[in-house]
């Protein structure tokens, strides 16, 4: 069963990944008015696949806690539904480890085992690094290190180019990854609906906990922008995401719904001196994060900036072509099959994208109501948004005579009709000559005759 597992998520990722690279990814080529400090990022719009932002999207840096994405995505992929009934252990390995790196935890002891359900919990919300171990354990048959090779075959077939796992939880200065790649590892992980409810998810209750009274504690998320006490890092429009942070800096990766939109954005390495709040006050923003900063200022930008809009109107004509053999009517308008709804900017409309036709010079009747006459490919600020195919306004019938008197005239203009008019005017000739031959010889032959002495 378990081997089905993996075959089924195998396929379901390369399926996800064949979806989202068939869809165009431009830069929509707006530039918001500001500068990030963040080395590296990547903001996309889910609903169009636009890149509305990018910096250095292919520097590989550090993953830090990041890394737990991957961990997260491999759990689900084995154990997706049974969470509640498999659990995972902490070992004398993964404490040390822990301690000897120091790092976020949530208070899980050696010897303590939890629920897969409570492991993801612990991972995504307070970045708990033995949580990631414990899991790594039971799933690499006791070695992290098949389950490090496991992360990395995984993150292959994702599409990531630039990634390397070295551990399961981020806290080794080896994981490395790209805005790009992370932006990929995040889309892939929202396919998990358990993965969206814990992202989404500020505090969360562990239990039967002997250690604590009333045998309960709670563990709460890294992510700020959840919660309205998160003061100015707080964003309504924000879902779920994870940090990480190995250094003076901070990651972050999460998605973001408002308006109808949805984007997905990544943070990497922001360093702690770019965030003002804590610069103002260290005292109420005690803990620096650069990155949930400056994701806040991305998004805002980009929620005033774009709106999703139709970019073409099905309703109305787009263009028209001229029509052979009709009496009814000289040209044929089209309309386009699809509105494509694309991102543009909030102040203006579908206007603002340039139209490239690809039409034939003229349409032949019979035309049929529907039927795709040609093309139209949408770009703005040079980048491809997308083809929309175009179609016939209405029926138009053939006019016998005109097609007719068209193809006669075809015929006559033809190189075919013109290569028979020059060997018959040549066999033509050549008889005239070979005719005129004749006659001179035998013209010749009677004067001989006449000219021969008489007996």
């Amino acid at each position: 069963m378990k081997h089905l597992k993996k075959t089924i998520a195998c396929l379901l990722a390369l399926l996800l990944m064949a979806s989202l690279f068939a869809l165009p990814a431009g830069a929509v080529g707006f530039t918001p008015p500001f500068e990030i400090a963040a080395p590296a990022a990547y903001v996309v719009n889910t609903d169009t696949n636009i890149i509305v932002y990018e910096k250095n999207s292919e520097e590989p840096l550090q993953a830090a806690s990041l890394t737990k994405l991957m961990t997260v995505i491999l759990m689900l992929e084995e154990y997706g539904d049974e969470l509640d009934s498999v659990s995972a252990t902490v070992s004398d390995v993964a404490e040390n480890y822990v301690y000897i790196h120091g790092g976020s935890h949530a208070d899980i002891r050696r010897g303590e085992s939890r629920t897969l359900r409570e492991m993801l919990y612990a991972m995504l919300l307070p970045s708990a690094n033995e949580a990631a171990l414990a899991v790594a354990e039971l799933m690499g048959g006791g070695s992290t290190s098949n389950f490090v090779a496991m992360m990395n075959a995984r993150a292959r077939d994702i599409g990531c180019t630039g990634t390397t796992f070295t551990d399961p939880c981020g806290l080794d200065e080896g994981n490395i990854t790209t805005a790009r790649d992370m932006y990929l590892i995040l889309r892939y992980a929202m396919s998990f609906d358990q993965f969206k409810t814990a992202a989404n998810t500020y505090r969360y209750v562990m239990n039967d906990i002997p250690r604590y009274t009333p045998g309960t504690y709670a563990i709460v998320n890294t992510n700020k922008m959840l919660t309205t006490a998160g003061l100015n890092y707080y964003r309504d429009y924000t879902q779920g995401g994870k940090t990480g942070v190995l250094g003076e800096w901070q990651n972050f990766a999460g998605w973001h719904v408002q308006d109808g939109m949805t984007y997905i954005t990544v943070v990497l390495n922001s360093p702690n001196s770019s965030d003002p709040n804590h610069a103002a006050d260290p005292v109420t923003y005690k803990t620096p994060r650069p990155a949930l900063n400056e994701t806040g200022v991305l998004m805002d930008w980009a929620f005033d900036s774009f709106t999703l809009q139709n970019a073409l109107d099905v309703g109305q004509p787009i263009t028209e072509v001229p029509v052979k053999y009709a009496t009814e009517t000289d040209t044929l308008r089209l309309y386009p099959a699809d509105s494509m709804y694309t991102l543009l900017p909030a102040d203006g409309d579908g206007s603002v994208t340039q139209k490239t036709f690809h039409l034939p010079e003229t349409v032949a009747a019979p035309v049929k109501q529907g039927d795709v006459i040609g093309t139209v490919t949408l770009s703005l600020s040079g980048e491809v948004i997308g083809t929309v195919d175009l179609i016939a306004e209405r029926d138009i019938s053939r006019n016998t005579v005109l097609y007719v008197i068209e193809k006669i005239g075809e015929f006559f203009g033809s190189l075919y009709f013109r290569v028979v008019v020059v060997l018959t005017i040549i066999a033509v000739v050549l008889y005239l000559a070979w005719y005129a031959n004749y006659l001179m010889r035998r013209a010749n032959s009677r004067k001989v005759r006449r000219s021969r002495p008489e007996d």
